[in-house]
């Protein structure tokens, strides 16, 4: 019966001894993990303050942006009602000067038909090859 304690007393001993065993290299490996996860980390806590700057740079930039389209377009509409009415006035002058002129020099028509221009309407364009392209209605 000693022999049997005796062998339970040096198995139970092998095992503690593999245990502690076990719990060193555990605590080694959990002290290099946390000695290597540190510098990751403050690492990662620049890059994400780099990050916010930059994030608050673009914002910056985007309100700028936001604000000069704004300014660009109170300009244009300020160009397009200043300029808009005289150009289109000019224009029509232009215009009536030009008809004035052209019915000074040209002659009227031989067969004395009135001419008219009707706003909007568009004359049909001249047919190409006359009667030989229709087809006889045989």
């Amino acid at each position: 019966m000693a022999v049997f304690w005796a062998i339970l007393v040096s198995f139970l001993a092998l095992v503690l001894v593999r245990l502690a065993q076990t719990l060193k290299a555990t605590t080694k490996m959990v002290s290099e993990v946390s000695d290597q996860a540190v510098p990751l980390l403050a690492d990662a806590s620049a890059t994400v303050r780099s990050a916010h700057t930059q994030l608050a740079r673009v914002d910056a930039i985007a309100a700028d942006v936001q604000e000069v389209t704004a300014n660009a377009s109170a300009l244009s509409s300020t160009v397009s009602s200043a300029f808009g009415g005289p150009l289109v006035k000019v224009a029509a002058f232009g215009y009536g000067v030009r008809r004035a002129i052209g019915k000074k020099g040209a002659a009227a028509p031989a067969d004395g038909a009135k001419r008219t221009v009707v706003v909007g309407r568009t004359l049909p364009g001249a047919r190409r090859g006359g009667r030989r392209n229709r087809r006889s209605k045989d």
